[in-house]
């Protein structure tokens, strides 16, 4: 494992999770109460024995440094390390990156090392457990030029993903993104009855979806990026290699979710909160690595709490009731307080004893849910201060509204952006 390099694309703009990404790229945006989601592709590959890992951002980049920094430092022996690579102006080239293969192509220099033979491509927004050994010895047993991972998905789902076609061997020979009529779902099928004898259960599931997770040998990348202006793995780098190379598929059964939006989003933290969860945070094979805190266990005095993901060093008080929600870091949530359907990301901090008095003596609450206050179908970000019988309830389903000072709704979510205070009495 010591010949691989893996780059794990952070993203662009993030301006299908704004306003979550308004202060903060993609990967540093919290996820599941204490983690970040740049955390679940860094836990993948340190449980899959890679360590060599650059992660490649250009958009709000500070608080993602932070949190890479005091949480992925390996031992002087075996010289692993995840870095971040930044979009900068050079020499030879003073442009952002354009594109994803745009952004690994400015950063080849850091390829062209010795030693390198396998470059493994992530993106830095899905939620999946894998071990990445797998896919690399079926990389390696088919001889293939280029590996990409794929989920076996219903015709139905298609529509927004881009979809694989196979011959009997298992390699591609053909790709479509986002098919949309039946002509181009026909031409993209594949039998479940193939699926079934890969050792996956199809379920009926006739399509196989690309999970955006690509397997290089390292000189087929090097050659592709600098022979080529291609600016997109998905849509351009990938259909060309198709034509002229031997690029295999690697079946994935597993949870899998792209979580580039904030409905998927939202939905997928709340299925993580569920009494039988898809994706199962807690794995003593494969574990979830975060950044250590030095937090006290969360009290709960006289609250009710059903369904729910509270993360450490949170104080929920008497008569609260938090139903299928996420709670996260130092959250402080007062008496009377109702919370349904909704993901609270907490505090980077506590406030001390003079801090409350001066901001009380200025008219805002505290950090935190003051008495009283009602939130439901929800995403509260960091540092807000959330007054007392507050209503953040989208009561008339509006699907998306402009952004205010306190807010947004998008994808039919209330978004509180960070660091918001919602003064007393406050409603949607």
């Amino acid at each position: 494992m010591k010949n691989i390099i893996t780059l794990v694309l952070g993203g662009g703009r993030g301006a299908r999770l704004y306003p979550l990404t308004k202060f903060r790229s993609k990967p540093a945006v919290p996820v599941a109460g204490k983690y970040r989601l740049i955390d679940i592709p860094l836990s993948n590959c340190i449980n899959s024995g890679l360590n060599r890992i650059y992660v490649l951002t250009q958009f709000n980049s500070v608080s993602l440094h932070r949190h890479i920094r005091s949480t992925y430092n390996f031992d002087p022996f075996n010289r692993g390390f995840v870095e971040v690579l930044a979009a900068q102006q050079t020499i030879a080239n003073t442009n952002w990156y354009q594109g994803t293969a745009d952004a690994v192509r400015q950063n080849l220099r850091y390829l062209q090392q010795p030693g390198i033979d396998y470059v493994l491509i992530l993106s830095g927004d899905q939620l999946y457990r894998m071990n990445f050994k797998q896919m690399i010895a079926s990389h390696e047993q088919a001889g293939a030029d280029v590996t990409i991972s794929a989920v076996p998905v219903h015709s139905r789902e298609a529509s927004g993903l881009g979809i694989m076609r196979l011959n009997d061997t298992g390699r591609v020979v053909g790709f479509l993104e986002k098919p949309k009529t039946e002509q181009e779902l026909d031409h993209i099928h594949t039998d479940p009855a193939w699926i079934d004898a890969q050792g996956i259960t199809s379920g009926g599931r006739d399509c196989l979806a690309s999970m955006g997770i690509y397997l290089f040998n390292r000189d087929t990348l090097l050659e592709v990026l600098e022979k080529t202006d291609y600016q997109d793995f998905g849509k351009e780098v990938f259909p060309a290699s198709i034509r002229s190379r031997y690029v295999q598929v690697y079946l994935f059964d597993g949870y899998w979710a792209d979580i580039g939006t904030i409905k998927s989003f939202f939905e997928a933290n709340l299925e993580l909160a569920a009494g039988d969860p898809p994706f199962e945070l807690a794995s003593a094979e494969a574990p979830i690595y975060s950044r250590a805190r030095f937090l006290p266990p969360s009290r709960v005095e006289g609250a009710t709490i059903r369904g729910s993901l509270v993360a450490d060093g949170c104080t929920i008080e008497q008569g609260a009731v938090i139903e299928n929600s996420v709670i996260g870091l130092r959250c402080l949530i007062g008496r009377e307080v109702t919370i349904r359907n909704s993901i609270l990301m907490g505090n980077d901090f506590y406030e001390a004893s003079e801090q409350i008095a001066a901001g009380k003596s200025n008219g805002y609450p505290p950090l935190g849910v003051g008495q009283g206050t009602r939130i439901e179908g929800a995403i509260i970000d960091k540092n807000c201060r959330i007054g007392r019988n507050v209503q953040v309830i989208n009561r008339q389903g509006i699907d998306a509204t402009d952004e205010t000072p306190y807010g947004m709704v998008r994808d039919g979510v209330v978004v509180v952006p960070k660091e918001t205070t919602l003064p007393d009495g406050w409603e949607l």
